[in-house]
C-alpha cells in the first residue's frame, strides 16, 4: 500500500488514491488462494449452488413442500415485491434466495472439513436473504446458526435467468 506523506490525497485523486491505494494495489491486490488470504480476511469456506427455477417453482406450489417454512415473512415479501415489479410469479426470485441458504450450509460445510455436521436442515430456516436499498443482497444469520459462527462474515452473490438461479457464498474471518 502507498501513502501520500503530503497529506492531499483527497484533493484532485483518484478512487484508488482516497482509498489509500496505489497503482501496483489496483493491478496487483493482495489474493493468496492456497493460504485462503483474500486482502486480508482468512476464508474459511466457499459455497455455491445452482437452482432449476421451473422445476423449483413447481415444488413450492405443493402442499407439504420442504419449502413452506424455509422462508422468512421478509423474504416472502421481497420475492413478490420483485416478481410484481419485474413480472412473473415469485418462484424465481424464492429460487436464487433457496441457493443462498444452500451455498452458505455448503460453504460452513467446507469450514468443517474432517469434522461432524453442527446443524441439519434446520439451519436453512435460520439464514436470511435481505437486500440493502439499492437490493445488494446480504446473509443474515439468525438464532443457533448465528451462535455457531460468531465471527464469520459472509459474502454473497446472487444472480438468475429464466431457467436457473445461482448463489456463491463466500465465509471469511
Amino acid at each position: 500500500m502507498t501513502s501520500d506523506p503530503s497529506g492531499a490525497a483527497g484533493a484532485g485523486a483518484g478512487p484508488l488514491e482516497q482509498a489509500g491505494l496505489g497503482a501496483a494495489d489496483a493491478v496487483a491486490p493482495r489474493v493468496d488462494v492456497l493460504g485462503a488470504d483474500v486482502l486480508g480476511a482468512g476464508v474459511i469456506g466457499v459455497g455455491v449452488d445452482l437452482v432449476h427455477v421451473p422445476s423449483f417453482a413447481e415444488q413450492l406450489e405443493l402442499a407439504g413442500s420442504r419449502f413452506a417454512g424455509v422462508f422468512t415473512p421478509g423474504e416472502r415479501r421481497d420475492a413478490a415485491d420483485r416478481a410484481a415489479g419485474h413480472g412473473g410469479g415469485p418462484g424465481r426470485h424464492l429460487a436464487v434466495r433457496w441457493a443462498a441458504k444452500e451455498a452458505l450450509v455448503t460453504a460452513w460445510s467446507a469450514s468443517l472439513f474432517g469434522e461432524p455436521p453442527v446443524m441439519g436442515d434446520e439451519a436453512l430456516r435460520q439464514v436470511e436473504v435481505v437486500c440493502d436499498a439499492w437490493g445488494r443482497p446480504r446473509l443474515r444469520l439468525l438464532g443457533a446458526v448465528a451462535r455457531h459462527l460468531p465471527d464469520v462474515r459472509s459474502h454473497l452473490s446472487l444472480t438468475h435467468d429464466t431457467d436457473h438461479a445461482l448463489a456463491y457464498v463466500l465465509l471469511t474471518h
